[in-house]
């Protein structure tokens, strides 16, 4: 099981003019990572980074997810969209060393992908080569941003879980637990909604309640399947 670290929130919102056309959240994974850790596989996070009077500075951050090449990060980046202004946006993938510490060293650069929120906002599903310093190809590493559109309700549903008698499937200690909820597309897709902490040594776990917002645990829909 991958080990989870919690994602951190700096900021949440783009400065922009006083009329927001809409919120947007955005879902972020990755396939392909460079394998930079000698013992283990690289432990991703991804960097969400703003240009603001020509000058990037962070945004938000997702969790770390220990040794994993291709992550499906959990954190949902919450972003005021605004129609007639270009939001510029990079996105850069990091092999995280200690708790959310993002290291210096060149080889901690997994890759970087620049792109704007509207283009985002357009096509709804962007998939992109990441590419390292000098604009050189990061092997066949990639990052998908999914877009979604919050506009007409801002409802939110409040929810807990908890679980007994799990299966223990560490060798030398309990298990360390962590729970992922995914929606069904139309498509048949499934998309992650939200994933839970992880509980250390636990089969019995009991996670922190959280809220999510019904645009993105069914698309307002009551029916829509969940697993």
């Amino acid at each position: 099981m991958n080990e989870v670290q919690e994602a951190t929130s700096p900021a949440t919102s783009l400065s922009g003019p006083a009329t927001c056309v809409s919120k947007v959240e955005l879902r972020v994974s990755c396939k392909a990572l460079l394998d930079r850790d000698t013992l283990n596989k690289s432990d991703p996070c991804v960097v969400l980074m703003v240009q603001n009077n020509g000058q990037w500075v962070e945004l938000d951050r997702t969790e770390v997810i220990k040794s994993n090449l291709h992550p499906l990060f959990g954190k949902v980046f919450g972003l005021d969209y605004y129609f007639e202004e270009v939001q510029k946006l990079r996105f850069e993938v990091y092999d995280i060393h200690g708790t959310h510490s993002i290291g210096t060293r060149e080889d901690d650069f997994l890759g970087g992908m620049e792109c704007t929120l509207g283009q985002i906002v357009a096509q709804k599903k962007m998939i992109k080569p990441l590419l390292l310093k000098y604009g050189k190809y990061a092997g066949k590493s990639t990052i998908t941003v999914h877009a979604e559109e919050i506009s007409g309700n801002n409802g939110y549903v409040e929810l807990s879980f908890c679980a007994k008698k799990l299966d223990d499937k560490d060798l030398f200690s309990k298990s360390d637990p962590f729970l992922e909820i995914f929606r069904i597309n139309d498509d048949g897709t499934e998309q992650l909604v939200h994933r839970t902490e992880v509980i250390k040594n636990n089969l019995n776990p009991v996670w922190e309640p959280f809220k999510v917002s019904l645009i993105s645990l069914c698309s307002c829909d009551e029916e829509r399947k969940l697993k």
